[in-house]
């Protein structure tokens, strides 16, 4: 068994049902970990449980996000070795100390790729997955199991650096996958069987996606904005290539001029791309 001590951060808002078999199932773990519970405003018994359940834990007056819970348990861990999960009892978490072995042997984040029927989820919420999905692994330029997996391990000494740009809600998962992808980190994917929620979701479909969207557009354009305006520049390279076809089957002088103005947007996005791409490469080098 691993003998290297770790914290396990874990967000919590209204999780009554399930935090008290979460809990245990940490306790069990071989070394044990230090555990941190963020209650984030939670109206129920979930900080109550979690005390009697001897986690050491974290109260916000409201909530404030599963990112920023996060955030708060990573600064007050003991370790520099965290691993996260949520509270609902979907994650394996008798995997964590073999997460940390593979931390050790030179890996900077170790995720649990979710498989199973209860992460399909329903049909509605595929193709935003599926999106995302693709949104991500164009900008790495690499095939990623799981983006959003909420139990992983990883150095604080590491993570604390991106804090400014990692989310407050629920997009924190996938603003740091992006991150540690674009910043040459060693990521390693693990498959686990996702479970069964005990409680409600937190998450709201239409406005989290929204949010979601916006942080991986926002940590595109700070760490890779080539990919971004490749991207757009594409679209209108596509739009383009659509506008003339249509003109040679309907020959009339506004699609010829259409296709014209999407050509040079499409140029003109490429080379304010390149300029961008020099400008982070600038920033970056600054910061380091």
């Amino acid at each position: 068994m691993s003998s290297t001590l770790f914290t396990v951060i874990v967000p919590a808002l209204n999780e009554e049902e399930g935090i008290a078999s979460t809990l245990d199932r940490l306790h069990s773990l071989d070394p044990r970990p230090e555990i941190i519970v963020v209650d984030d405003g939670s109206t129920d018994r979930t900080k109550a449980i979690a005390s009697s359940k001897g986690a050491k834990v974290l109260s916000h007056p409201v909530p404030g996000g599963y990112g920023r819970s996060l955030k708060d348990g990573i600064q007050a861990a003991l370790h520099d070795i965290i691993a996260i999960t949520d509270a609902d009892g979907t994650y394996p978490v008798e995997r964590l100390p073999e997460f940390v072995r593979a931390l050790g042997a030179g890996y900077d984040m170790v995720v649990g790729a979710r498989q199973g029927k209860h992460y399909r989820g329903s049909f509605l919420k595929m193709p935003a997955r599926l999106a995302f999905k693709w949104l991500v692994e164009f900008t790495t330029g690499r095939r990623i199991p799981d983006v959003n997996s909420g139990l992983r391990v990883f150095r604080r000494s590491q993570c604390q650096r991106f804090f400014g740009d990692l989310c407050n809600g629920f997009s924190f998962t996938t603003t740091i996958t992006l991150i540690y992808h674009l910043t040459g980190k060693f990521v390693l994917y693990q498959p686990i069987d996702y479970r069964a929620r005990i409680g409600s979701s937190k998450v709201r479909f239409v406005r989290d996606s929204l949010r979601t969207l916006q942080y991986i557009t926002e940590v595109i354009a700070t760490y890779n904005p080539l990919k971004l305006f490749v991207l757009l520049s594409g679209i209108l390279g596509i739009l383009f290539v659509l506008s003339f076809a249509w003109f040679f089957v309907t020959p009339e002088p506004f699609l010829l001029f259409l296709g014209v103005l999407f050509l040079i947007g499409s140029f003109l996005v490429f080379g304010m791309g390149i300029l961008a791409h020099i400008h982070a490469g600038t920033l970056r080098s600054q910061g380091d």
